[in-house]
Protein backbone atom coordinates (compact mmCIF):
# COMPACT_ATOMS: atom_id res chain seq x y z
CA UNK A 1 0.00 0.00 0.00
CA UNK A 2 1.49 3.33 -1.03
CA UNK A 3 1.77 6.36 1.23
CA UNK A 4 -0.79 8.11 -0.99
CA UNK A 5 -3.43 5.53 -0.12
CA UNK A 6 -2.44 5.62 3.55
CA UNK A 7 -2.77 9.41 3.58
CA UNK A 8 -6.15 9.23 1.87
CA UNK A 9 -7.40 6.66 4.38
CA UNK A 10 -6.08 8.71 7.30
CA UNK A 11 -7.89 11.82 6.07
CA UNK A 12 -11.11 9.87 5.59
CA UNK A 13 -10.80 8.25 9.02
CA UNK A 14 -10.32 11.63 10.70
CA UNK A 15 -13.31 13.03 8.86
CA UNK A 16 -15.55 10.04 9.65
CA UNK A 17 -16.33 11.56 13.04
CA UNK A 18 -18.08 14.40 11.24
CA UNK A 19 -20.05 12.11 8.92
CA UNK A 20 -23.25 12.24 10.91
CA UNK A 21 -23.48 16.03 10.75
CA UNK A 22 -25.15 16.42 7.33
CA UNK A 23 -23.87 18.24 4.24
CA UNK A 24 -21.27 20.18 6.24
CA UNK A 25 -19.81 16.88 7.42
CA UNK A 26 -19.77 15.64 3.81
CA UNK A 27 -17.66 18.66 2.85
CA UNK A 28 -15.39 17.99 5.83
CA UNK A 29 -14.89 14.38 4.70
CA UNK A 30 -14.06 15.50 1.18
CA UNK A 31 -11.66 18.23 2.32
CA UNK A 32 -9.78 16.07 4.83
CA UNK A 33 -9.64 13.25 2.30
CA UNK A 34 -8.03 15.63 -0.21
CA UNK A 35 -5.56 16.88 2.40
CA UNK A 36 -4.65 13.32 3.33
CA UNK A 37 -4.23 12.41 -0.33
CA UNK A 38 -1.91 15.36 -0.96
CA UNK A 39 0.10 14.57 2.18
CA UNK A 40 0.52 11.02 0.93
CA UNK A 41 1.68 12.24 -2.49
CA UNK A 42 4.27 14.47 -0.79
CA UNK A 43 5.49 11.59 1.40
CA UNK A 44 5.72 9.33 -1.68
CA UNK A 45 7.92 11.94 -3.35
CA UNK A 46 5.54 12.40 -6.28
CA UNK A 47 5.30 16.14 -5.66
CA UNK A 48 7.35 18.67 -3.71
CA UNK A 49 5.77 21.11 -1.22
CA UNK A 50 7.59 23.98 -2.95
CA UNK A 51 5.62 23.27 -6.14
CA UNK A 52 2.65 25.02 -4.57
CA UNK A 53 4.57 28.22 -3.82
CA UNK A 54 6.80 28.72 -6.87
CA UNK A 55 5.69 30.95 -9.69
CA UNK A 56 5.41 29.58 -13.21
CA UNK A 57 7.95 31.83 -14.83
CA UNK A 58 7.58 31.06 -18.52
CA UNK A 59 9.68 33.96 -19.69
CA UNK A 60 6.70 36.26 -19.90
CA UNK A 61 6.91 39.41 -17.81
CA UNK A 62 3.95 41.31 -16.39
CA UNK A 63 3.84 45.05 -16.84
Amino acid sequence: MSMTVVGLLAGMALAFAGYFGGFGAFLLVAALGAVGFMAGRILDGDIEPGDFFRSRDRGERRR
